[in-house]
């Protein structure tokens, strides 16, 4: 990801810049639910590979959405939770998650969400 810039066109281009990519959005949905170490995000997200988990949970932390925390315990122990900007995402990506099962059912499109989530169809 580019560095952020001070001015963008409209708001969803700077949105794109924060959040945009295959991963950074179910990164962010996984991590709702509580903090994570490392292994237990790449274990949610089947087909992203380490190096580019460790890329976009970087680039989550630089713009200040997701938060690292190391203990000083050996072996090292890494952890990643939502800041407050991360949390602040959660109606909106639950809003869109659910417009987006309901699409797929209009749609005929197989996706395993309530099957994988059924607390947003509650």
């Amino acid at each position: 990801m580019a560095k952020l810039t001070k001015e963008y066109q409209c708001s969803l281009q700077l949105l794109d810049a924060l959040v945009g990519g295959k991963w950074k959005l179910r990164i962010i949905f996984y991590l709702l639910n509580g903090t994570k170490r490392f292994s237990e995000l790449a274990k949610m997200i089947p087909g992203i590979t380490q190096k580019t988990l460790t890329q976009q949970l970087r680039e989550l932390e630089e713009v200040d959405i997701v938060t690292r925390t190391i203990y000083a315990e050996m072996p090292p122990r890494v952890e990643y939770s939502l800041t407050e900007y991360g949390k602040s995402l959660e109606t909106a990506l639950r809003d869109l998650s659910v417009w987006a099962h309901r699409y797929a059912i209009a749609k005929e499109i197989d996706v395993s969400t309530k099957v994988n989530h059924p607390e947003l169809y509650d």
